[in-house]
């Protein structure tokens, strides 16, 4: 190996680690099962060090993920199934086979046109791949395993493209509306655990709807929403820590007043 690693040096490293005799013996014992959870994890650290503007963090993130994709390669050589050559050739294949404006003669008006086409071609792709319990669904292939909000996006998206849509936000907000009443009621009649999941899914799914028809990803709101609850928290902290007092030593009105201030603060701070 040379001063600068390359893919085939990666490819080299990760074959040396699951040695049966002279690898890492925490490497030879995973399996695809024991992997996934990490690969899932370091999606996730890419994603927060982009929201983080870290490009340096970037870097290394992404090579953690692209370790996960050259584990599970590995994995399925030694199966006999796939190498690593096999995925990029898939994704390559995929992806000209996706952008026929691109690597073909097919013209599309704008980024909208080019979101339907892409659909239809899955469409195609899905029907290609029919399932034998049923017919084919526009549901279809919509991971289970996707985190719950990104799932409910994906699923409201597929329903979308045959029409199954609101076609602005409007009825969104009286669906909402709708749907905090119908959570309201059911703590009022004091229903169970299920009823209330079950009434509070339905206004978290109405919640994502809206998202998407104002092209706002969930995940990525709730994100900067969860960064300002943190840093205006730490601030009650810190406050609170001047005077040498814990947030359970102050009452609900005097962190009211210190997250007001908090926010105030955040408001006139030079950007």
């Amino acid at each position: 190996m040379g001063d600068r690693h390359s893919i085939e040096d990666l490819l080299e490293i990760m074959a040396r680690l699951r040695h049966a005799e002279t690898g890492c013996p925490w490497d030879i014992e995973q399996d695809f099962k024991s992997i996934a959870p990490y690969t899932i994890e370091e999606a996730y650290e890419v994603a927060d060090a982009i929201s983080r503007n870290d490009m340096a963090s970037l870097k290394d993130e992404l090579g953690d993920l692209l370790l996960q994709v050259v584990y599970h390669a590995r994995l399925a050589e030694e199966d006999s199934q796939f190498n690593f050559a096999d995925v990029a050739d898939a994704i390559s294949a995929k992806m000209v086979r996706r952008h026929p404006h691109v690597f073909g003669d097919a013209v599309v008006a704008d980024s909208d046109a080019q979101s339907v086409n892409w659909e239809a071609i899955k469409a195609k792709e899905r029907a290609e791949k029919q399932r034998s319990d049923g017919p084919p669904s526009v549901l279809d292939d919509v991971p289970v395993a996707l985190p719950a909000m990104k799932r409910a996006e994906k699923l409201q998206k597929r329903a979308a493209r045959v029409g199954f849509d609101w076609p602005e936000a409007a009825p969104v907000f009286d669906k909402i509306r709708e749907e905090i009443a119908e959570l309201e009621a059911e703590l009022a009649a004091g229903s169970g655990k299920d009823r209330i999941e079950d009434e509070l899914g339905d206004l978290l799914f109405a919640v994502v709807n809206l998202a998407r028809k104002i092209k706002v990803e969930p995940g990525s709101a709730l994100r900067q929403t969860n960064f300002k609850f943190e840093q205006r928290f730490r601030f009650i902290e810190r406050m609170l820590a001047e005077e040498d007092r814990k947030p359970e030593d102050a009452s609900l009105d005097e962190m009211e007043t210190l997250w007001r201030r908090a926010k105030t603060e955040a408001k006139t701070e030079p950007t």
